[in-house]
């Protein structure tokens, strides 16, 4: 069953003083909680929203651009469930909103209904009235320099689904280890050492795979 609290439950909850989540709702980076006479009860979605506004907050966003990510974010929740990024979650991704003619000029004469199709499907892209939204600005850079090179965008795409089966298998790993022996809520604060693990392996296994490729006896 999901848990409820009142404004100072949240607010402790949250590591907030109370007029901050006041100011939040104020200036709508909250829904609006569940009333009850003049109770207000929110819920773990809000807290979850305060935690990602936390975190935002420490990568340098301000609170108007923030809301300019929620707002873009919630015409466009049910495609590809993209509104988890700032209602729940911990995503470290900053969302990009472009014109058609903005992503085309990305990915110049590969932008074609297969392609979008699939990066759709794949919850990489999302539709916002007129806008296009891609879930990450890392992913669209990388995929936009891997196709300057002249790798096909098909090809990027289905590697990067490919990628993403191991990197969930990946996050599964880790998530079990914390949470085995410490606890879940220690997942945030340690995250950057499973990226670090993530980031070194990799190092390694392509050092690994050039050397063998180099190596005649091999």
């Amino acid at each position: 069953m999901a848990r409820e609290y009142r404004t100072a439950e949240l607010a402790d909850a949250a590591g907030i003083p109370q007029r901050t989540l006041r100011f939040y709702r104020e200036r709508k980076l909250l829904p609006p909680p569940r009333r009850e006479g003049r109770i207000a009860w929110y819920e773990d979605h809000h807290l979850a929203r305060l935690r990602t506004i936390a975190a935002l907050l420490e990568r340098g966003h301000t609170l108007g651009g923030i809301a300019e990510l929620i707002a873009a974010f919630e015409n466009g929740r049910d495609v590809g469930q993209l509104g988890e990024l700032l209602g729940m979650g911990w995503s470290e991704e900053t969302p990009v909103r472009l014109t058609p003619e903005a992503l085309a000029d990305h990915f110049e004469g590969e932008v074609t209904p297969e392609n979008l199709a699939a990066s759709l499907d794949l919850g990489y892209l999302a539709v916002d009235g007129e806008a296009i939204v891609h879930v990450s600005r890392r992913l669209l850079d990388v995929s936009s320099a891997l196709v300057r090179e002249g790798v096909p965008l098909a090809a990027v795409l289905e590697t990067g689904r490919r990628v993403r089966e191991h990197a969930d298998a990946m996050a599964a790993l880790f998530t079990e280890l914390i949470s085995t022996h410490l606890s879940e809520e220690s997942l945030p604060r340690l995250r950057p050492l499973a990226k670090s693990v993530v980031e070194a392996e990799l190092t390694m296994a392509m050092d690994r795979l050039t050397a063998s490729n180099q190596d005649p006896s091999a």
